[in-house]
């Protein structure tokens, strides 16, 4: 996230409050973010979207970490007659509880849901049956149309409400900084989609992730994927969009995270904003994008390869290198072309790669995930996402329950425990597997050091090997210090692997030292000495999200 210092706690609660604040709102829109840093997209877009209705709305953000009585304290302190909640996979376990707590201390208050959460299977959610109304897909106008009939006391007698897919604007705007509210009303009256980025303030910009779309849908029809359901996809008029992300960049924007599903999928619409963003370089930009794996022609390389080393992140979902279980989850790759394009990526430009693989896809065992992980790890990408494969609502992934022995969590976020093909206590390991890559490798706390655990043989045999030996030493696989981290890679590496303990040692000294820590580790000691812990020197401090500054720093 961003360099700057987050504000102390008390502000911080402030600070969640839009800059829309009124005095008396008559609806209240909220919801329980996975953190702080993750400013909702979803309310601004409803905010931005409500009108003359904005006037009689607030927008109040909290996270999941939260006591939920303390978040219906603070949204029933503005007095609402309605409040909309955002569901989402990662909260709706306590926005059901938040519910229910608002419903049990103010019946009155009409609840409206949405969100891709409570987009599908509507019919078995408790969190729907607490609440008074729920619009299913994207609620960006239908919400702002289901406000106006409650709040001039209409009796809306639907209680699951399908909103219409909205349009972005066809026609071009006039090229200014942000949408002031004419426009955006203007923009509402056409029946199309407003945009929201005036609704991030000073704290935000300082402190949070910027989302950012230029588009929305998926052309794929991915079965695991629920963007597989988003169709058509649908461009924001590109001179519009730009001159929104001209006013971000004015007001002190550096970091802008695309949520487009396929980036490049228009390559002139893709080359204009890269085109866009290179004339306006500067040392502190970062810019990430979901890309297509597949796609990268000259024209779109050529620009790619001007930015500076870092400045771009490309979130490429590869999922499964195994053509029948691409074919049979309707996912079209071409893995020739991926191959290629990833070695370019790696060896001809600065970019960080991040690359999506799932476990536990029907018609896939640990061993093809494995020479799966292999084959990606030689093209080097700087992360690789191991991911869950999780049934989610309304996904066409169910035809395969029952043929291969799916089963999956009931609760959130519905993973996938077994399968015909691999076993509950297998899918564990796999798991743990997961989460010890996600502290090791992708983390870029051990960059060298991985190198040396990966040496020889199949990088995905090596791993599983570490990752079985560190649950066997934590007995769990989520807060390790990182100092406890370190010295168990470092007993793995010279008793089970018996590397020398004197290049490990340097090698996790200066991994330690890559993320700006001066000190020297206990374990360390017999191996680094004095001097050299004397004339160590803090890392030069990156305007990148540390993560990704941490890996630049070993290229």
């Amino acid at each position: 996230m961003s360099p700057a210092t987050l504000p102390e706690p008390e502000n911080r609660e402030r600070r969640r409050e839009s800059c829309y604040t009124v005095l008396v709102p008559d609806i209240v829109l909220t919801t329980l973010n996975a953190r702080y840093a993750h400013a909702s997209f979803g309310l601004r877009y409803l905010m931005a979207n409500l009108g003359e209705l904005a006037s009689r709305a607030v927008m109040l953000e909290f996270d999941i970490k939260q006591p939920v009585d303390v978040v219906a304290q603070r949204i029933l302190e503005q007095e609402p007659k309605l409040v909309g909640i955002g569901v989402y996979i990662w909260n709706v376990t306590p926005a059901t509880e938040l519910v229910r707590e608002l419903k049990r201390l103010r019946p009155d208050v009409t609840i409206v849901l949405g969100g891709p959460e409570v987009s599908y299977e509507t019919e078995v959610q408790p969190i729907v049956q607490l609440a008074d109304h729920v619009v299913t897909g994207e609620a960006d106008l239908a919400f702002a149309d289901l406000c106006r009939q409650l709040l001039a006391d209409r009796r809306v007698l639907t209680k699951v409400i399908a909103a219409d897919l909205p349009e972005f604007a066809t026609s071009s705007k006039p090229n200014r900084v942000g949408l002031d509210l004419l426009n955006r009303a203007a923009t509402i009256a056409s029946g199309t989609i407003a945009l929201p980025y005036d609704l991030y303030d000073h704290a935000d910009i300082a402190h949070r992730v910027i989302y950012v779309e230029a588009s929305r849908g998926c052309p794929f029809k991915c079965e695991f994927c629920l963007s597989s359901l988003d169709v058509p996809v649908r461009n924001v008029p590109t001179d519009e969009f730009l001159s929104a992300m001209d006013g971000l960049l004015a007001r002190g924007v550096r970091q802008f995270k695309f949520v487009d599903r396929t980036f490049n999928l228009n390559l002139n619409i893709s080359r204009a904003i890269l085109q866009f963003f290179l004339q306006r370089l500067s040392d502190d930009l970062f810019l990430h994008f979901e890309m297509i794996p597949d796609r990268l022609p000259d024209a779109l390389r050529q620009l790619i390869a001007q930015f500076p080393p870092g400045m771009l992140q490309f979130e490429v979902g590869i999922q499964t290198f195994n053509e029948e279980v691409s074919a049979l989850i309707s996912r079209r790759q071409d893995v020739t072309k991926i191959v290629e394009n990833l070695t370019w990526l790696r060896e001809q430009t600065g970019v960080h790669v991040h690359a999506d693989l799932i476990v536990g896809l029907p018609g896939e065992d640990m061993a093809s995930f494995g020479r799966g992980f292999d084959r990606l790890v030689a093209l080097r990408p700087q992360e690789i996402q191991v991911g869950m494969l999780k049934r989610l609502r309304g996904t066409p992934i169910v035809r395969h329950t029952e043929p291969w022995g799916m089963i999956y969590d009931d609760a959130p976020p519905y993973e996938v425990r077994q399968t015909k093909l691999i076993d509950v206590a297998t899918m564990a390991r796999l798991k743990r597997f997961s989460r010890y890559w996600d502290l090791v490798a992708n983390s870029g706390n051990f960059v060298e050091t991985k190198a040396l655990l990966l040496e020889g043989g199949s990088a995905f045999t090596g791993f599983l090997a570490l990752a079985d030996w560190l649950y066997e030493q934590f007995d769990r696989a989520h807060a390790i210090p990182l100092q406890d981290l370190a010295a168990a890679v470092m007993r793995f590496c010279v008793e089970k692997r018996g590397i020398d303990a004197v290049p490990v040692a340097n090698a996790l000294w200066r991994d330690w030292r890559r993320g700006g820590r001066g000190d020297r580790p206990a374990f360390l000691r017999p191996y680094i000495s004095d001097e050299d812990a004397r004339v160590a020197r803090r890392a030069k401090a990156n305007s990148l999200p540390a993560r990704q500054a941490r890996h630049l720093s070993a290229s």
